[in-house]
């Protein structure tokens, strides 16, 4: 198996997210977590508040022999429009 690609996407709710991209063959694990913000280790309640400037995240980690980065890109963009 080659070595594992990881990209790191902000969708505002990292719970749709991760769902689609375990289910994407070539993923081999998917983190959810915050990025960003200015409150050190914030409950998941202080950043559905909006106070802290995080950002809900999900880092996707993906055999890149079988998927690349712009497929990982259109995949998150298909489910998350950011307007």
């Amino acid at each position: 198996m080659s070595s594992l690609e990881k990209a790191t996407l902000a969708a505002g709710c990292f719970w749709c997210i991760e769902a689609v991209f375990e289910l994407v063959e070539g993923v081999e694990k998917v983190v959810s977590g915050y990025t960003g913000g200015m409150t050190l280790n914030p409950s998941y309640e202080e950043i559905c508040s909006g106070t802290t400037g995080h950002a809900e995240a999900v880092e996707v980690y993906y055999d890149g022999s079988i998927l690349d980065y712009q497929t990982v890109l259109e995949i998150f963009f298909s489910y998350h429009d950011p307007t």
